[in-house]
């Protein structure tokens, strides 16, 4: 069975303004006291109202679920005992009127320096689902194959449709502002390894970007692990939906693997149209139509059931089968965490809203 890891970001709030709080070292040390956290399974972030967690490399997706609660119960934790509550939701509900300060390491500075609005604008949070893959070529494989399906789970993982304190009109609005970075959005289709080390190597010596580290393509290949990143995910509200991408994603990949394989040609959607349909998918989530892999305009719910089929045989391989297509039945039934966000700030108002938040983080 394929090896997958997952790594969130989570905001620092203030639990009833719903503003972030610049807390970040002070609950990072405090979990680093926890004996339930391991060394580097939690980090800063960009903004010191961010924070990261990692899980240990897993085999089942129950372990990925076990190391998530655990996690998001001792960061949560970390930061009740400093006045300030953990938000798995992808963009920042509320805003300060000044930006949030940088964390002081030398590449956030340096980045900083880069955008400065850009930085100031980056509060948002997403979810990267580490894959392992035999190798670096069959990684640019899967890529280049799984790339298509990117938009459509950009729609199902919606969850920022809120910012300073009103709805942006878009599903996934961290979709948005992530997309204004140089290098971002869907990565583009590469003939093999040395195609894509030669492309990312040219970046470099621009200067267009100073490390790999900002290659902010929706899916990527791990520098730091033998694994195919994908990153286009909204943070989750629940930890069961998270778990359900991550299931999601390894299935996508050992499809993408076993297609590689057998010589099954690569899916050829033009550039435009997968980013016109990345496009789409953040501005409407489920709500709406998206654009399947074919370049076709379906109902969500079509689209989200080739999805399925399209990964059954890898799901029923690994025992997932029953609980990833449980999950996507209750997704479409139940909506996405910007369309429970949406509910909340229309019922109750901003408030409203940021105890939506605050309460489902916690959820198994």
């Amino acid at each position: 069975m394929t090896t997958i890891g997952v790594e969130e970001e989570y905001l620092l709030i203030d639990p009833v303004t719903g503003l972030p709080v610049p807390q970040v070292e002070k609950v990072r040390m405090a979990t680093e006291g926890a004996c339930l956290v391991a060394d580097q399974e939690v980090q800063s972030e960009l903004l010191q109202a961010q924070v990261e967690v990692a899980t240990p490399v897993c085999d089942t997706l129950e372990e990925v679920a076990g190391h998530l609660l655990r996690l998001r119960h001792a960061v949560g934790t970390a930061a009740e005992a400093h006045g300030c509550r953990i938000a798995a939701c992808a963009t920042a509900p509320q805003r300060h009127g000044r930006p949030v300060a940088v964390t002081d390491q030398a590449r956030y500075r340096a980045v900083a320096a880069q955008a400065p609005q850009l930085v100031a604008e980056q509060l948002i949070n997403g979810m990267h689902v580490h894959v392992a893959v035999p190798g670096r070529e069959a990684g640019v494989q899967v890529l280049n194959r799984i790339r298509v399906w990117l938009p459509t789970l950009t729609a199902m993982s919606a969850n920022s449709p809120l910012w300073d304190g009103h709805d942006t009109g878009f599903a996934s609005w961290r979709t948005v502002i992530f997309s204004r970075w140089p290098v971002s959005g869907v990565p583009p289709h590469f003939q093999d390894e040395a195609d894509y080390d030669r492309r990312v190597q040219r970046l470099l010596e621009s200067g267009l970007i100073s490390d790999t580290g900002q290659l902010y393509w929706q899916a990527r290949l791990s520098e730091r692990y033998p694994t195919i990143e994908v990153r286009c995910l909204d943070v989750q509200l629940r930890v069961d939906e998270a778990v359900m991408f991550a299931g999601l994603v390894r299935a996508l990949v050992e499809t993408a693997l076993g297609e590689a394989a057998a010589g099954t040609p690569v899916p050829d959607c033009a550039p435009e149209l997968l980013q016109a349909a990345m496009w789409h998918a953040a501005r409407h989530g489920l709500s709406n139509t998206l654009i399947d892999p074919d370049g076709g305009r379906h109902r969500a719910g079509d689209v989200l059931c080739r999805l399925l089929q399209h990964v059954a045989s890898s799901l029923e391989a690994s025992g997932d089968s029953r609980q990833v297509t449980g999950l996507v039945h209750r997704l479409l039934q139940d909506g996405t965490g910007a369309d429970r966000q949406r509910a909340a700030l229309a019922e109750g108002g901003p408030g409203a809203a940021v105890s939506l938040i605050i309460s489902e983080c916690g959820t198994p």
